[in-house]
């Protein structure tokens, strides 16, 4: 059965969140996939008042702008509060969330079922490429502070930005 010209075919949204201090290729694989499946992908970076990170709220975003440029339906922007408030403010119906293990999967699917109980949002979980399993924010940061090599694990513009910040006077 075709649909009336009239009829549009309404907007698939969905949301990837987190904190992305630095956005790590792991992220950034998530982030692709899911911009494959919907047609308009928002990046959330969290923001946390009582967290300091390593980069600003607007650094992370300006970050993850520029190597997400090469999909044209990536957005990203800043939230904080619940997450259910920034997908109802855009209509915005899935979250994707990565998981890398069972760990992972406890944490999450709580958060899936409160979400979906507090506004119906649902929540996608995509199994991490193997070879990011490993991969966290957390353990970049950790791993280039101490001056070891992160270069296979963050997107280039990623690397000289850890590399200037955790630059030794």
């Amino acid at each position: 059965m075709t649909r009336p010209e009239s009829e549009e075919t309404p907007v698939r949204r969905a949301v990837c969140p987190g904190s992305f201090d630095p956005i790590t290729n792991g992220h950034l694989d998530i982030i692709a996939r899911a911009s494959k499946l919907y047609d308009e992908v928002y990046v959330a970076v969290m923001i946390n008042k009582s967290k300091k990170g390593l980069f600003t709220v607007e650094e992370r975003i300006d970050l993850i702008r520029r190597v997400t440029a090469e999909y044209g339906n990536v957005r990203v922007e800043a939230f904080h509060g619940l997450l259910v408030d920034f997908c109802k403010q855009r209509d915005i119906p899935a979250i994707v969330k990565g998981l890398r293990a069972v760990s992972d999967f406890d944490y999450e699917l709580q958060m899936a079922q409160m979400n979906n109980g507090l506004s119906g949002v649902e929540t996608l979980f995509v199994p991490t490429n193997p070879t990011y399993s490993f991969l966290s924010s957390s353990l970049v940061k950790e791993v280039a502070a101490w001056g070891g090599d992160v270069a296979h694990l963050v997107p280039p513009c990623v690397l000289e930005a850890l590399r200037e910040r955790l630059a030794r006077p």
